[in-house]
């Protein structure tokens, strides 16, 4: 047995311990920009709170508002202009995963020159970034625990990652205190994404016993509190195990990596702007049907732990038993439900191929060009 795990990133969890924000910014830099989105953590406070931190601690800050729920290449370069123009040297991104997302692109942005899709599709490369702290108000993508930042294209519908260590957050702050007030459609949708992080790596054919350990603990967690906590039995100890559950699925997919549901996802969101969460509901159960019935035996075992997970027995009922979350969740939904016509499909199929050759290659079977596109048309 031979692997290689190696995730440089400073995880502090706990109710209460964003109020540390300061501390712990003051070791990397004294002008902080705030990456956050347009209107949630103002309302709830939490903005003026972090900032107030930082100002004790002797941080100054400024905030850079305009993430989109599905952050562009083109934000993320105005970001990266707006730290330049206020000299900022440390990023601090304060919201959901799209909000960190961005922050991460924005840090990268803000010390490499050229075209951030040449970076993203591994023409350029660089190990630069200013610092970057990042405090989650959703537990979903886990965007704390990578060196990933999910980025779309709008000139051409490209959803991809830039991905490389520079972006992995110096310090992550995952305080369950500063979720709690997600609206459930929020938390049933970031939910599910957790849920398939932890299932994609667990089920990659580059997963290894470390990333196997946290997405197997993701998955018990997100099926033992997930469902819960939607139907408004809101114990503290049920909102941090769903945020440390978030937490692991953005770890193990940075090695793992993720397979078909976010391969096949993300073309649909990058050309209809779909919220993520509900394009993995419409396609996960539709690609696990098809994955179970011909994987190989030991892949078949991996599908009856993730059953198990959820309440299931074994491999058999895998997939209904996602289709049963989601029904507790109120999330079935379809693709054409979301805005997806027929005639997409062939553009997302190749667009799938563009962009989502790493999450095919991983995924436990080997999918064709005309198979992906069948499975696309049975998701609408």
């Amino acid at each position: 047995m031979e692997f290689q795990y190696n995730l440089p990133v400073n995880l502090i969890f706990g109710r209460g311990s964003v109020s540390r924000i300061g501390d712990i910014a003051v070791d990397y830099g004294s002008k902080a920009c705030i990456v956050t989105g347009r209107s949630s953590t103002r309302k709830s406070g939490l903005l003026n709170r972090v900032a107030e931190y930082l100002e004790k601690a002797g941080v100054e800050s400024v905030v850079f508002d305009r993430v989109e729920q599905n952050p562009l290449t083109t934000t993320a370069m105005e970001a990266a202009a707006f730290i330049r123009q206020e000299k900022c040297d440390t990023v601090i991104g304060l919201g959901g995963g799209s909000i960190m997302d961005c922050a991460k692109a924005a840090a990268f942005l803000s010390v490499n020159d050229g075209d951030i899709n040449d970076y993203i599709f591994g023409r350029r490369k660089s190990s630069l970034a200013l610092p970057i702290i990042l405090v989650p108000t959703t537990c979903g993508t886990g965007s704390e625990g990578n060196g990933f930042a999910v980025l779309t294209n709008p000139l051409n519908g490209d959803k991809k990652s830039l991905r490389c260590n520079a972006i992995v957050a110096k310090a992550s702050i995952i305080d369950s205190e500063c979720m709690m007030t997600m609206p459930k459609s929020i938390l049933a949708s970031v939910g599910f994404d957790a849920f398939c992080h932890c299932m994609e790596a667990f089920i990659s054919k580059i997963g290894q016993p470390l990333t196997d350990m946290m997405s197997l603990q993701g998955m018990k967690l997100i099926g033992k509190y997930l469902v819960p906590l939607y139907e408004g039995q809101c114990s503290l100890e049920a909102w941090d195990a769903l945020s440390w559950a978030s937490t692991l699925g953005g770890m193990v997919i940075h090695s793992a990596g993720v397979t078909l549901p976010h391969g096949m996802e993300h073309p649909a969101s990058g050309l209809r702007n779909i919220v993520h969460g509900r394009g993995l509901a419409a396609l996960t159960p539709v690609i696990m049907e098809e994955t179970i019935s011909c994987c190989a035996e030991e892949d078949r075992k991996k599908f009856a732990e993730i059953s198990r997970c959820i309440g299931g027995t074994d491999e058999t009922d895998c997939a209904a038993e996602i289709r049963g979350l989601l029904d507790r969740l109120q999330l079935s939904e379809t693709l054409t439900g979301l805005g997806i016509r027929e005639e997409d499909v062939d553009w997302m199929t190749e667009n799938c191929i563009k962009v989502s050759a790493a999450g095919i290659s991983c995924h436990p079977v080997s999918f064709s060009r005309s198979q992906i596109r069948e499975l696309y048309r049975r998701a609408l």
